[in-house]
């Protein structure tokens, strides 16, 4: 049986491989652009509003902070409480052109002891959480190797 690739919240992403973006919005009228998204008003308090559209954000940007998760966050969460916890690594990211800051999860396999504050990452998809019907994707965060 085939399993469906569900993203974990519909229209943060799009794409596949070189072509995978989170999808942010941007303000009309003050250029302000957002992450998560936004499709209902301007957060730029200093902004009156205007139209918003959605617009592709860059794929690579810097370790802005980064930490791991050493215990098992709560629900809404999905883990299996029956299996060991395996910590997973958190980053932070400022994006090269939009100068915003996203977090995301480390491609897996990627400890604390990988990253410095200043290293580029990349994004690349990814999964959160898998189950006998669905496969749950996401973004990951994935060191180039480059500094800044």
């Amino acid at each position: 049986m085939s399993r469906t690739r569900t993203p974990v919240v519909d229209g943060w992403f799009t794409g596949d491989g070189e072509g995978f973006r989170l999808l942010g919005t941007r303000c009309a009228r003050c250029a302000s652009v957002f992450f998560p998204r936004e499709d209902t008003h301007c957060r730029n308090p200093g902004c009156a509003g205007g139209d918003l559209e959605e617009v592709p954000l860059s794929r690579r940007g810097h370790v802005w902070s980064y930490t791991d998760s050493q215990y098992r966050p709560p629900s809404p969460y999905v883990s299996n409480p029956e299996l060991p916890w395996k910590p997973f690594t958190l980053i932070a990211v400022e994006l090269d052109a939009e100068r915003l800051v996203v977090l995301g999860q480390a491609t897996p396999g990627v400890t604390v002891a990988d990253l410095t504050v200043g290293m580029e990452v990349e994004l690349v998809p990814g999964v959160l959480h898998e189950d006998a019907e669905t496969i749950w994707t996401t973004w990951h965060w994935r060191p180039t190797g480059e500094r800044a």
